[in-house]
């Protein structure tokens, strides 16, 4: 007669944390910040910023003098 082998159960794989690669970060700053701005639209960013607005990220939008933080304010300005 055959010896048989009993198997063992496989213990699951602890949770492994996932790191943030740099284009993650990047983009939930990106987000963070679209979040922060109240959502504008892209014509929104045209009138704040002018016709490069929406291609310009958070931070060139900084250096030309409207931050996240003040878009809304520079927004009702501009209406």
């Amino acid at each position: 007669m055959k010896k048989t082998r009993k198997h063992r159960a496989v213990k699951a794989a602890k949770g492994t944390k996932r790191r943030q690669t740099a284009d993650g970060k990047a983009r939930a700053q990106g987000m963070r910040l679209f979040k922060l701005a109240g959502r504008p639209s892209k014509q929104d960013f045209v009138k704040v910023y002018g016709p490069n607005g929406p291609k310009m990220t958070w931070e060139e939008r900084a250096k030309a003098g409207v931050p996240a933080k003040k878009f809304q304010a520079a927004l009702a300005a501009k209406q």
